[in-house]
């Protein structure tokens, strides 16, 4: 009779020690997918591509850029004057950033930066102009008040701030795709 609890205690004690096992490995792989594995609706080309990314939807990017919402996006790492961004952009067949509503960079990560945006004010037009020549909606960024003679830089918090054009910063260049 001893023989056959020791017996019994054996196996209850390996199937505790292979449910211990299974439950240890599911908590591993929902650790690694909560924490580790980048975001899928935020997609970044590891190179050219005519497939869709996954979690864009819609959209292919250049190797660098960053695909979300049907749209590319190009975060510099180099600072350069408004118009030097502006042409930087361009001869990457982009543009600088025009905000359409007031998460369209949802995607990225909060750093403390401020980026130029495709906004500046023509004293030909008297007015605040993206550039693709269309007029700021009035309270489209947050009501804030510009002076004239400037060019805006945007945070990914939301905050705008108008600043010398002549002024380094970082920039984003966009290519809408649809």
């Amino acid at each position: 009779m001893a023989a056959s609890q020791t017996t019994l205690w054996r196996l209850i004690s390996g199937i505790l020690a292979v449910t211990a096992l299974a439950l240890m490995a599911i908590l591993g792989i929902l650790i690694k997918k909560t924490f580790i594995e980048p975001d899928n609706q935020l997609t970044a080309s590891s190179g050219p591509s005519t497939a869709p990314q996954k979690g864009s939807g819609c959209c292919s990017c250049q190797e660098k850029w960053i695909g979300y919402q049907c749209n590319c996006y190009l975060v510099s790492y180099d600072s350069k004057t408004w118009a030097e961004s502006k042409k930087s952009c361009a001869s990457q067949n982009s543009t600088l950033l025009q905000l359409h509503n007031g998460n369209e960079l949802s995607f990225m990560r909060y750093n403390g930066q401020f980026y130029w945006i495709g906004l500046s004010y023509s004293k030909e037009r008297d007015a605040w102009l993206w550039e693709n020549s269309s007029a700021l909606i009035p309270n489209r960024l947050s009501g804030t008040k510009f002076s004239s003679g400037s060019c805006i830089v945007y945070s990914p918090t939301g905050s705008v701030l108008d600043e010398p054009c002549t002024k380094q910063n970082f920039y984003i260049c966009q290519q809408r795709l649809m």
